[in-house]
């Protein structure tokens, strides 16, 4: 109630006052029946300039100067009720009380009231707000309320209210009329509603008994348990789409470097974790210099996690990398040695603690699909952004210079180095790919959660299962096991919880392994050569 408050005071303060000087008078010096009616009367007529007035005796600063000067004490001040110009009483101030019955219509009265004023939002909070506190007192004024609301969302959640409240209507067809809109706005608190008129049996007090409204109920329930099941169903997809981005995004680097260069590379999720701290770092560069763009900082935070993982990676394959190829125990090793070595350096330069990176405006909230789903713009963004990496990833390897390289030394070194390709460059490029699309992959997780030292970690054995399951070195592979072992992780997730979901995926994998050890396409290149 006390962000409501805020905006209806602060809506208050910027308008013209005009409350009824009559409720008023009522509110401030009646007893606690003519208070009760005086807030009635409020409701009656959907007065929203009463709202300074409700609020103060509410809070207990409404008080009588004197013998008939009435005043609202607000910041200090005392301020006429009807005017809400600054006045000096005109005697000792007497508060106002009220007794708890009086309370609970202020705050229902305060909550309805809210549906008249200027501001949208304002409105659809005072709505909600009311949603779980109305009575059919208040139905006359969501009417109103309702005949005049021009918003798609404030009206959706108007007629909901009205709905719950015409349930118990004498008339049968607003009873029915109620079951209808009520069953099209499918929602768990709308089928409690509906359960709570059906009841058990038409013997129970307060349910209904009238057969059909009854078979009514029982459809309107039925319906209502089925958009909610659709809803959970889209949900779970989505949630696999966008955990199998997020997986192909964390995959992508690693079936370059493992994958067609045949490298186990256990720093790979680190890059991953240089990636989001790149981001993080060009968000506080963005907060403290460029304020006005902070909104685009992922404008520059993702070319510069490209940049910074993949000269990490230039880095690691000239200087460890290269003097073990072909040794791939070896490589295991020392890869894990620097896996460990840069998460030290992150806790030295950043602190131990996670670190926040905070979504862009255009980012945060979501977009409601359909009662009960509402999908995370952020997510949203990270599959667009996924698709976008793999795309170009695509075209780098299939139709430049470079990616014809790259694929010519990984099918057949020996025949490429003869024919003038200079195969440790390509190795070194890339190499340093891999690192950047990892990095990439960094600053898309970035957005999701905190991001701390440890933040690689969480991904690199999903990483390899995804290459391994793909098929090593297969881009398509590399997609549709991303969004495989997404799907089914979520799907998984409701019964049988996170930890077990990613055992049993685990176990599938390797039993799949067993029957296919070449995955879903079979590798070609160097580690096709290897096997």
């Amino acid at each position: 109630m006390s962000l409501l408050a805020f905006a209806l005071t602060s809506f208050a303060a910027s308008a013209a006052a005009a409350a009824d000087p009559a409720i008023v008078e009522k509110l401030a010096r009646g007893d606690a029946s003519a208070k009760l009616e005086a807030i009635n009367e409020a409701l009656a007529k959907g007065d929203a300039d009463l709202i300074p007035v409700l609020r103060a005796l509410l809070d207990g600063r409404l008080s009588i100067a004197g013998e008939k000067q009435i005043v609202i004490e607000e910041g200090g001040a005392l301020l006429d009720p009807i005017t809400r110009e600054s006045v000096t009483a005109a005697g000792e101030l007497e508060k106002v009380s009220i007794n708890n019955r009086v309370r609970r219509n202020l705050e229902r009265a305060l909550a309805a009231l809210g549906l008249f004023v200027p501001s949208v939002s304002e409105r659809l909070a005072a709505a909600r707000d009311l949603q779980d506190s109305a009575d059919e007192e208040v139905l006359p004024t969501v009417e109103r309320a309702l005949g005049q609301e021009k918003n798609a969302q404030v009206k959706d959640l108007l007629r909901s209210i009205q709905a719950g409240l015409m349930l118990s209507s004498p008339d049968r067809e607003k009873r029915l009329a109620a079951i209808d809109v009520l069953r099209r706005a499918p929602s768990t608190r709308n089928k409690r509603l509906l359960l709570q008129r059906l009841g058990r049996s038409p013997s129970e007090p307060g349910v209904e008994t009238d057969p059909a409204i009854r078979e009514a109920l029982e459809r309107g329930i039925e319906s209502i348990d089925g958009s909610l099941h659709l809803a959970e169903v889209v949900g779970w997809i989505f949630g696999g789409l966008s955990l199998g981005s997020i997986l192909l995004l964390a995959a992508l680097g690693l079936a370059i470097t493992f994958g067609l260069m045949g490298v186990i590379n256990m720093a790979h999720g680190e890059l991953l974790m240089i990636g989001a701290y790149t981001t993080y770092v060009a968000q506080t560069v963005f907060r403290n210099h460029f304020p006005g763009a902070f909104a685009w900082y992922l404008v520059a935070a993702a070319p510069a996690a490209f940049l910074v993982a993949g000269i990490v990676g230039l880095v690691l394959e000239r200087t460890v990398v290269r003097a073990l190829y072909g040794r791939p125990l070896e490589t295991l090793l020392a890869t894990w040695g620097v896996s460990l070595l840069l998460i030290q350096s992150v806790r030295l330069l950043f602190g131990a603690q996670n670190v926040e990176v905070t979504n862009p405006v255009w980012m945060s909230g979501g977009v409601r699909v359909m009662s009960g789903l509402v999908l995370p713009y952020n997510r949203i963004a990270i599959l667009g952004f996924a698709a976008i990496v793999l795309f170009v990833v695509w075209l780098l390897l299939t139709r430049t210079r470079l990616g014809l390289f790259v694929r010519a030394v990984m099918q057949n070194r020996t025949m490429a180095s003869g024919l003038g390709v200079t195969t440790p460059w390509v190795d070194m490029f890339a190499f340093a790919l891999g690192s950047g699309i990892a990095g990439l992959g960094g600053c898309a997780l970035s957005q999701i959660g905190n991001v701390g030292p440890e933040l690689g970690q969480g991904y690199i054995v999903d990483s390899f299962m995804v290459v391994v399951l793909g098929g090593v070195g297969q881009l398509a592979g590399t997609v549709i096991a991303a969004i495989g072992l997404g799907q089914v992780n979520k799907l998984l997730e409701p019964y049988a919880g996170a930890v077990l979901a990613k055992i049993t995926v685990l176990v599938f994998v390797i039993l799949f392994i067993q029957r296919r050890p070449r995955g879903l396409f079979a590798p070609r290149g160097r580690a096709a050569e290897d096997a």
